[in-house]
């Protein structure tokens, strides 16, 4: 029997410790230095490139460079969508601190999954869209109703330039804190980018949470009847 040796490789990768908390740490979306993965990751500099080319050579990761520096950041979607999967099935992380609860609590509530809107409230927007009827879902993807593509049209997301990018449309991915699917793919990303462009939503630095704005909270409840 043939036995695919990559899947071998790459579980190998994500199973380290350090590897799995830079992974995580990239699942914002942006690109870091070596050196602030290894600080936020626990590891020393020299440790943190050493899992960092590993990781390149596999094909998890891509790297950047500008000038004398490189910046590391996830290959893709699909990559990012298996993390999210793996960490749906991970067991919770134990708590140890009062600011690791905190941090928890945050990116529970709202954070970047690579480059579209998670947690809490990625699933409220998701579900919100499809009570509108403004998204439905198929097997494994939402699709844009008619009255989506007004409403899209109006909120400034261009439906049409969107589906002529080279990857997945409106994919499901399934949020691991909540258990439910929230919306991904190149129109996630979009309705990521144009929430952060209204100003209803702020990154927050060294993290993957996503904080609300006091606009925020009035326009997704009076956009997508979302009280938070």
């Amino acid at each position: 029997m043939n036995t695919n040796t990559n899947i071998t490789m790459v579980a190998t990768l994500v199973s380290d410790t350090s590897r799995a908390a830079m992974l995580t740490i990239l699942m914002d979306g942006r690109f870091h230095p070596a050196s602030e993965l290894a600080y936020m990751a626990g590891v020393k500099p020299q440790t943190a490139s050493f899992h960092l080319t590993k990781m390149v050579q596999a094909d998890i990761v891509t790297v950047e460079k500008q000038g004398r520096h490189r910046y590391y950041g996830i290959r893709n979607s699909e990559v990012a969508q298996v993390m999210e999967q793996l960490l749906a099935i991970a067991p919770p992380m134990e708590i140890r601190s009062l600011k690791q609860s905190s941090e928890d609590k945050a990116v529970r509530f709202a954070r970047t999954c690579y480059d579209h809107l998670a947690g809490n409230v990625g699933v409220q927007l998701t579900n919100s869209l499809l009570q509108m009827g403004v998204i439905y879902e198929e097997e494994k993807d939402f699709l844009v109703s008619e009255k989506g593509k007004d409403f899209f049209g109006d909120f400034q997301i261009n439906i049409s330039q969107i589906k002529k990018k080279r990857r997945s449309f409106a994919t499901k991915c399934l949020d691991w804190s909540e258990r439910r699917h929230h919306l991904a793919g190149s129109l996630g990303n979009a309705l990521l980018e144009r929430l952060l462009e209204l100003n209803w939503l702020e990154r927050i630095p060294k993290t993957r949470a996503i904080q609300i704005t006091s606009e925020g909270k009035k326009g997704l409840k009076e956009t997508f009847s979302i009280d938070l």
